[in-house]
């Protein structure tokens, strides 16, 4: 969606860029207007719930990459679009990862009790005028008791922040005041997350953009603005039903100090753990539907967000993809752990 600045509605210049930069300040990495999110959202958040919590890296003992694809508000030019590339491994003396870089059979990477989980993506989110690119790099630590793993973990962050003034029209396109101010900035942080497993049952709790960092946009005001600390807390329990059959509702909620909290209600069911569907209610006024399917080693999903709200006249929905592939011998692993 362009970004349009009439400059005829105002006589002074700075009125201009105060407005261009309360769009970036606002908008910035946000997928849903007025909320006070700057961070992707998904759909499909429990089938890679890593992208959310540094916690479940390495969780189910395999080593898996996963792209996530999203289209936000299909129908709208520069609409929200998210790509986020992930990987994530348990360093257990059998794994991939410990076998492709032991060449000389000595365990560098490996902690002796195969406690420790890495994990890293790099992604790209896009909304208006704001594109913002980075990379995580995570360590998680796993704790088993008989049957139940608690796990914690850490991710550094990184990304550019910048500003896209093509979409921008402009009265006067040398402003001066536009001129100066900075048009991409370097923003590093921190996540943190606590993830608790057991048979049929998950909790987990995770913050992002602990740090809160500034965003100095400019030398002429209205450039001390800071990150907002994202929170989320995600749970749900698996009923094992005959013939292959698994009911699982699950509930994710989402909330930062300045913005009002936003809760995804979801059931999914399986068969067989091959196949599944679901539905989910988003109480900012959505309804999704997902599906998926199960191919040897792959996954794949997909999610249609239907808008509760007006904007529906307007656009046809939103679309999530999601694939992923796993690697790792499944026979340490317990049987609620086979799927996502």
């Amino acid at each position: 969606m362009k970004t349009i600045v009439k400059q005829e509605k105002y006589n002074k210049r700075k009125a201009l860029i105060k407005q261009v930069l309360l769009i970036i300040v606002l908008s910035a990495a946000s997928v849903f207007a007025g909320s006070g999110q700057q961070l992707p959202l998904y759909s499909q958040y429990m089938m890679n719930s890593f992208l959310m919590n540094p916690a479940v890296a390495g969780n189910d003992g395999l080593t898996s990459f996963s792209l996530t694809a999203r289209e936000q508000w299909l129908g709208f030019e520069n609409a929200p679009r998210t790509v986020a590339v992930s990987g994530q491994s348990r360093l257990l003396r059998n794994s991939p990862i410990r076998r492709s870089r032991s060449v000389r059979n000595r365990p560098t990477l490996m902690s002796r009790s195969g406690n420790v989980g890495v994990g890293g993506y790099i992604f790209n989110d896009r909304n208006g005028i704001i594109d913002r690119t980075g990379f995580q790099g995570t360590y998680a630590y796993h704790i088993q008791m008989a049957q139940n793993q608690l796990s914690f973990g850490i991710a550094l962050t990184g990304y550019q922040l910048k500003l896209d003034d093509r979409n921008i029209l402009l009265h006067n396109e040398d402003d001066p005041l536009l001129m100066n101010n900075r048009q991409a900035l370097y923003v590093p942080d921190v996540n943190l997350g606590i993830y608790f497993r057991s048979p049929g049952y998950y909790a987990g709790f995770s913050t992002a953009q602990l740090l809160e960092s500034a965003l100095k946009f400019g030398s002429d005001g209205y450039r001390d603005y800071k990150m907002l600390r994202h929170y989320y807390l995600m749970t749900g329990y698996g009923f094992f039903l005959p013939n292959g059959i698994t009911i699982e509702p699950s509930i994710l909620v989402q909330a930062t100090f300045e913005s009002q909290v936003q809760v995804d209600l979801n059931t999914r069911v399986y068969y067989r753990d091959d196949y599944w569907g679901g539905i989910s209610y988003r109480t900012n006024g959505a309804l999704i539907m997902m599906g998926g399917v199960k191919v040897d080693r792959f996954y794949f999903g997909y999610a249609f967000d239907y808008s509760l709200s007006s904007i529906r006249k307007h656009s046809l929905g939103s679309h999530e993809f999601m694939a992923s592939v796993k690697f790792g011998d499944t026979a340490r692993r317990y049987r609620w752990l086979n799927r996502y």
